[in-house]
């Protein structure tokens, strides 16, 4: 299943700024998912970090991966009005920095989603190499 900017915004709450996944190429709702997410100078983040040496949050890969768990659980019957809110975060590796022009391959794999908790396991690739891993602890709650 592949999936574009309008309608993962139809599936998590996120907007600009904050939505860092463009589109989803492949998933397996529930299963595993790989997006992209193309960083353009444009970024808001980039005007403080850092100034003439503009590189990408760590942690906002990390968001972009949970973003991607979310889409996934999403997608699940049953799901549809739910939100997918972080819990817990292990094993983070930042490998490579991330700069304006780079495009993310965000891949996730859930290992476990019961009674509304979610793990999963999350990469995140530039040019083919790893620049960001990760384990993702988290819960489905009501929107409302």
């Amino acid at each position: 299943m592949e999936l574009n900017n309008i309608e993962i915004q139809k599936i998590i709450p996120h907007r600009y700024p904050f939505l860092l996944v463009d589109k989803i190429i492949e998933m397996e709702a529930g299963k595993t998912a790989v997006g992209i997410k193309n960083v353009t100078i444009n970024e808001p983040f980039f005007q403080g970090h850092f100034p003439g040496k503009p590189i990408m949050p760590g942690v906002l890969m990390v968001e972009a991966l949970a973003q991607l768990a979310a889409i996934t659980c999403m997608g699940l019957e049953g799901n549809e009005e739910k939100l997918g809110v972080f819990t817990g975060i292990d094993n983070c590796k930042i490998r490579r920095q991330v700069t304006p022009g780079d495009t993310l391959r965000l891949e996730i794999e859930m290992t476990t989603l019961r009674r509304g908790i979610g793990k999963a396991e999350g990469k995140v690739f530039v040019e083919g190499k790893l620049a960001c891993s990760a384990n993702l602890t988290f819960a489905l709650i009501d929107r409302e």
